[in-house]
């Protein structure tokens, strides 16, 4: 079995610490085992490590993701990457073109597919693992985990099952699917024994590839990476699952959360304050601060409070999955990154006439990491060594770089940087385009740019 984890998401549910490229399964506000935070992608990496998982795990995302997940997992971590974001069935049909053409899999392949970002127990996974097993003993087209509700929740869809004839079977029969019901329905619901629809699929390789080309769609992966902006924006419950005739599903009746608003993640954060905060008197509120500036508290109660150079955000609890609908259609660029090779924070944009404008960031680079070898269409650079010490390469020609040190790039220069200790740089960007797109890369590995470095 190959399991793939979804990792997509535009990441306003949880703004202003998701944006764009940070979803929020990167925001490392849950307590690790060791007692240090880890993210939704790192706890779940972890779960698939001790359940003896991640040889058969690889993880569907986006070109703007790519260096979150090598920052938080590591640089061998398999992805399939999506050309655009779209929805889950095009995600699925991509990865099953990969899986089919790249990969050189079989159609007897059994593929799961889930959410990255799941909130599980480690017994979720030996689960997930019956879901092979599932598939064989069935001859279904899907098999499908569903979650015993513990309450009549509004937030879910549901998967109705039909009666159970044998006690002892690992599956049951679905009847039917209800999206997102009201209160009474949902009560209504619990009664038919119906489960919680956590959005993991099992299926045949084949059995996706045939559902492609009722579609015509290309199953060879490099046609489909040329026509992928062309397929619908639609998920795979509506397009697949919902009119697939032959549909069972699994039981799973430990925990399992959708940590997708501000009310449900602080649920799981072990500390009420993160970053430069004072809470007086205040009770269920919790404040995560990522800006320099101090928040203070005082008598408050049942509030999330969280800050970023994106914004602030004060919202009570029980409303806080309202940002989302407020945040949707801001298009504004994201202002804090977490890169492979460390993070950057935009400090200033100024538009100084309609062809220039001047982008001030602080980059912080960690020891050992290094920037790729690149040049800019649209801009010249200057950077400002503020800490730390490291080698910068300038149009093949290397220079040691120390506090102090101010670095000219003309546009079209090329350079890269490795940082011998954390370094700290006040970057500033002035240009017609200063777009993150305008990057030219020649080379990543420092072992690679030091080979194109003159004597």
């Amino acid at each position: 079995m190959k399991l793939v984890l979804l990792s997509g998401g535009s990441g306003k549910r949880l703004w202003p610490l998701s944006n764009d490229v940070r979803s929020k399964q990167f925001l490392k506000l849950i307590e690790s085992p060791n007692g240090g935070p880890e993210s939704m992608v790192q706890r779940m990496w972890r779960q698939l490590a001790s359940n003896q998982c991640l040889d058969m795990t690889f993880i569907s995302t986006s070109q703007s993701q790519v260096d979150l997940i090598y920052s938080q997992l590591g640089m061998n971590v398999p992805l399939i990457l999506e050309p655009q974001k779209r929805d889950t069935f095009p995600a699925i049909a991509l990865v099953a073109s990969y899986l089919h053409t790249v990969k050189k899999l079989g159609r007897d392949e059994i593929v799961t597919v889930m959410p990255v970002d799941s909130f599980v127990e480690d017994h979720f996974f030996q689960k997930l693992k019956q879901l092979e097993i599932v598939i064989e003993a069935s001859g279904a087209d899907l098999a499908l985990m569903g979650v015993k509700p513990t309450y009549p929740s509004t937030k879910y869809g549901y998967i109705v099952p039909k009666p159970v004839t044998d006690e002892s079977q690992l599956y049951q029969k679905v009847a039917r699917f209800t999206e997102k019901p009201t209160e009474e329905q949902a009560r209504g619901l619990l009664s038919e024994q119906a489960l919680w629809n956590c959005g993991v699929f099992a299926f045949r390789l084949g059995y996706l590839l045939k559902e492609m080309n009722k579609r015509n769609i290309p199953i060879d992966h490099d046609q489909l990476l040329q026509t992928y902006t062309q397929l619908p924006k639609i998920s795979f419950d509506y397009e697949v699952v919902e009119k697939a005739k032959h549909v069972v599903v699994v039981p799973y009746a430990g925990d399992w959360k959708d940590l997708g608003t501000w009310n449900t993640l602080t649920e799981e954060m072990s500390e009420h304050s993160v970053g430069r905060v004072y809470l007086e008197e205040s009770s269920n509120t919790h404040v995560i601060n990522e800006l320099d500036l101090p928040i203070v508290s005082i008598g408050v109660s049942d509030l999330v409070i969280a800050a970023s150079p994106d914004g602030i955000l004060v919202s009570a609890k029980d409303k806080s999955h309202v940002v989302k609908d407020i945040a949707r259609d801001w298009s504004q660029r994201p202002m804090f990154e977490e890169r492979r090779w460390g993070w950057y924070h935009v400090l200033q944009l100024q538009k100084m006439s309609e062809k220039v404008e001047v982008l001030t960031k602080r980059l912080h680079i960690h020891a050992g990491k290094n920037l790729s070898y690149q040049y800019h269409h649209y801009r010249s650079e200057v950077w400002m060594v503020v800490e730390g010490e490291g080698d910068f390469v300038l149009n093949d020609r290397l220079f040691r770089i120390r506090p102090g040190d101010v670095l000219e790039i003309p546009v079209g220069a090329k350079h890269a940087i490795k940082a011998i200790s954390d370094l700290d740089i006040i970057e500033v960007q002035m240009g017609s385009k200063l777009i993150e797109e305008d990057i030219v890369r020649i080379g990543m590995s420092w072992n690679d740019i030091l080979e194109m470095v003159s004597e």
